[in-house]
């Protein structure tokens, strides 16, 4: 039921107070009605007695408050879902964004949605491959999983979540697997490299995409990663979809949090962000995840720039406690010309132990994961040793190491943006790598599967 009220009474900025309303709820939306028939839209902050906030979503400038009008909708922000989303472009509010017709709308959800009961959550244990080594062999990414990439400024994490939408499927699955991707506070430049990329790779047929630039409003890009996952809520709940979500930047949601709690004047947490950031992001990510008796899942891969490269920053540091892991990316294989940037060492898939193994990837997965992980590690102390004392303090076996630590980031991280490798690739680059180091320092893998996987030629090296 619409109600219009010409109360009014004072606006500051993006805030708007109305006065002598009824039945007003919280994050209903709002149309100001001005004379001359421009119509501007908000939603409710909040709500005391009879008087109600609101935030303006385009903004107070030049608008006439004794002559304007309020019209309260009833509801909260909707989006209207289809099948026909697929392969559309879409701003931060639902709007076609790619000069395509509306919607026409199956269902009209409310974007606020509802995280998942726990006790109907299923456990996640099917493997998504995403063609890229760094992430399938060592840091699985497994069905209904939430696992963030954290990033740093200027780092091509753009890239990256260009490459893992166009790249990410299934393997060995009947269902059908959709993206839904969603940009939050993007330039017109990086927006133009996520849809001319999509479209010149077919991409963009099986994908959603929401596009919030930079100069939109702050309260729309509050609102763009939840429009995200409720259309996959909608492709993986009622179509049955197997679904990707991919969201960048959360850092850009939670500056626009802070823009408007500061608005409203509440009182600052940690480096001025709301009290109630890891609750505001919780109710997001914890609508991922796989329901019992679905056959549709919802897998996030949140991507986040930390500030300073701090991963105890407020945004990274909440994010961590919510997920299921963390991918980070390094500066320093940046400068080396390491792509994509990938530091294996320090990031973590939680779940990845569920998705791999005989049946799901293959049966040396798990031995070679924890080999690769151990030899990289030594190898990088090795080349470390080798700055401070010198190439001859090492050990014949160090030096080993350090030649395969720096063969491991060549040829195994480092694959470009547009390779594919199958999880068997991954696994052979895997296998050919750990050749370079003697036989006796296998010790993480099982001698059946060194004798079953490492190439006749591979051998006589050892």
């Amino acid at each position: 039921m619409r109600r219009e009220y010409r109360t009014i009474k004072e606006v500051v900025g993006p805030l708007m107070l109305v006065e002598n309303v009824s039945g007003v709820k919280y994050d209903e939306l709002v149309l100001i009605e001005q004379k001359n028939g421009e119509i501007r839209r908000g939603k409710v902050l909040e709500v005391s007695g009879d008087k109600a906030l609101l935030q303006l979503f385009e903004g107070s400038q030049g608008l006439k408050i004794a002559t304007s009008k309020a019209r309260f909708l009833g509801h909260g922000t909707e989006l209207s879902v289809s099948s026909d989303m697929l392969g559309r472009v879409f701003d931060g509010l639902g709007r076609p964004k790619d000069g395509g017709p509306e919607i026409i709308a199956k269902k009209r959800l409310d974007i606020n949605g509802a995280p998942i009961n726990p006790a109907a959550r299923d456990y996640p244990s099917e493997f998504i491959q995403t063609g890229i080594s760094a992430i399938d062999g060592l840091n699985t990414l497994v069905r209904g999983q939430k696992l963030p990439v954290f990033s740093g400024s200027g780092l091509p994490h753009a890239n990256l979540a260009a490459q893992i939408a166009r790249q990410a499927k299934v393997r060995g699955a009947d269902e059908s697997f959709a993206v839904v991707f969603a940009a939050v506070g993007i330039t017109f430049e990086e927006a133009d490299f996520f849809i001319s990329d999509f479209k010149r790779t077919g991409a963009i047929d099986r994908t959603v995409t929401f596009i919030n630039l930079a100069n939109d409003p702050a309260i729309e890009r509050i609102a763009t990663p939840r429009m995200a996952i409720t259309a996959a809520e909608y492709l993986a709940n009622d179509l049955g979809m197997h679904v990707l979500v991919i969201i960048t930047d959360i850092t850009n949601y939670a500056e626009a949090l802070r823009e408007v709690s500061a608005a409203r004047k509440e009182v600052p947490g940690r480096r001025g962000y709301p009290g109630y950031l890891y609750t505001d992001l919780a109710t997001m990510y914890e609508r991922a995840g796989r329901v019992k008796g679905s056959s549709g899942s919802i897998t996030m891969i949140p991507i986040l720039s930390m500030p300073e490269d701090d991963v105890t920053h407020p945004i990274p540091d909440l994010t961590g406690y919510i997920t299921e892991g963390q991918i980070i990316l390094s500066r320093e294989l940046y400068r080396k010309g390491i792509t994509p940037p990938i530091n294996v060492l320090p990031s973590l898939s939680r779940l990845k132990d569920k998705g791999i193994g005989r049946g799901k990837t293959r049966e040396d997965h798990a031995d070679t994961m924890n080999q690769l992980f151990a030899a990289y590690s030594r190898g990088k102390d090795a080349k470390e040793l080798a700055i401070i004392l010198g190439e001859a303090a090492l050990s014949d076996v160090d030096k080993l190491y350090a030649r395969f630590a720096d063969a491991f980031e060549k040829e195994y991280v480092s694959q470009g943006y547009y390779t594919n490798r199958s999880i068997e690739e991954t696994l052979d680059i895997g296998w050919k790598l750990l050749s370079i180091l003697p036989k006796s320092e296998l010790r993480r893998i099982r001698d059946e599967y060194i004798e079953k996987y490492l190439k006749a030629d591979e051998k006589e090296n050892l």
